[in-house]
This record gives structure tokens, sequence and C-alpha cells, in this order.
């Protein structure tokens, strides 16, 4: 299957049957660990759909950027942080992050399962720009996984239909290193994880994740 992953794209995801189970995705737990402890500042939520993890930061002290295309993400992401009282902590921004720049530089910038219309490598690089002097970039991607059937899905509130990913959307851990110049970026953690949960319709789902911190000298 092609995905074209441009706006009419998104705003179609975000009109789907999926849309409940995504609007009420809790934060990604590769954030919760990378970024525990370290200290709030500015962050850059790339591609933030309804808006968990920037939430999750605003809680924690950030001042956060939340930025995705798709205008029926944000209104939901705006509607959440309303709830969590951190609506002052966050500005949503609409924006195809394959032309958009931001106009600051960030202590974080990071981004969770984010699919622009462009190569994701290249995107990958493109948002690691963004991320000021000792700033962390965190990247969590898809790991392709041949073996992921139709009933794996997307169970963490990022669908493709309630299938795999294609290759396309998916990338290594060496994929996203390769493209950090040694010379600018210590890489913290650079790892292909799996875990298993209970999906949005109650039957387990495997996760199949490529988590990439570094931080920027």
């Amino acid at each position: 299957m092609t995905h074209a992953f441009d706006k009419p794209y998104w705003d179609q995801i975000w009109q789907s049957d999926r849309v409940a189970a995504m609007a009420a995705g809790q934060p990604n737990p590769h954030l919760v660990r990378e970024v525990g402890d370290l200290a709030p500042g500015t962050a850059l939520e790339a591609g933030c759909g309804a808006g968990a993890e920037a939430i999750w930061l605003a809680t924690r002290g950030w001042q956060v950027t939340a930025a995705d295309i798709a205008a029926a993400a944000l209104t939901h992401a705006a509607e959440r942080a309303t709830a969590a009282g951190v609506d002052a902590k966050v500005a949503w921004v609409e924006a195809d992050l394959s032309r958009w720049e931001p106009n600051a530089r960030y202590d974080l910038v990071t981004t969770h399962y984010a699919h622009p219309a462009m190569p994701k490598l290249d995107f990958y690089e493109r948002i690691a720009s963004w991320v000021a002097s000792k700033g962390t970039l965190l990247i969590v991607g898809h790991l392709h996984h041949h073996d992921q059937n139709a009933t794996s899905g997307h169970g963490h509130g990022h669908g493709h239909g309630g299938t795999e990913p294609p290759a396309a959307a998916t990338v290594t851990a060496a994929d996203i290193t390769t493209r950090l110049d040694p010379s600018v970026w210590d890489v913290v953690t650079a790892e292909e994880s799996h875990r298993n949960l209970i999906g949005p319709d109650g039957h387990p789902v495997s996760i199949h994740d490529v988590v990439v911190e570094a931080s920027r000298r």
C-alpha cells in the first residue's frame, strides 16, 4: 500500500473511526524514560498528533511548541491540554513539517512516529537542525517487522488503517545515527525495541520501535 503522508492523507486519518483511540493515547514510554531526568526548557514536538507527549512535557515544566499537519489532531490536543491545565505551556502549530521552519532552536526536539511527505531520514536530519547547543534530540520511529500481521496494528495511536506501516515509513537505529555527525552529536541511546500491549479493540498489539536519543555538543 502506498501512502502519500500529505495533508489530505492525515486529514482523512483524523476523520476515520480510529480517532477516539488516537485522541486518547498516553505519552510514549520511550519519552518518559529518556527525557524524565532532563531539566525543563523549551521543547518542540514534531508531529504531535493528539498531543499526549506535548502535554506530558508541559506538565513537567517544559514550554512546548507542538506542530502537526492535521487541524483535527490539534483540536483534540488543545482540548486535552486545557483539561490537563497546561494550555498556557503549549503553543499548537498547524504546519507541514517538510516545509515549515521554526523561528527558534529548542532544548529538546522530539518526534514520535511522525510521517511527513518527505523521506524519513531527511526528515530526522531536518528536525535535528532545530536542536539548540547542548540540547537533546529524541526520535521514536517505526521498526519494520516482516512477521507483523494486520492484527498488530498501531495501538499507540498512529494508525495506517490497522496494518503494519509501509517499509518506507520505517528505519533502523543505525540508519538514524549514520545521519548524526559525530563531531556535533553524542549518541546517548540507539536501540530497537519490541513491546506488547492491549490495543483499543482489546486484542494484543506488538509494537516495534526504533529509539535514538542524542545530545548536541
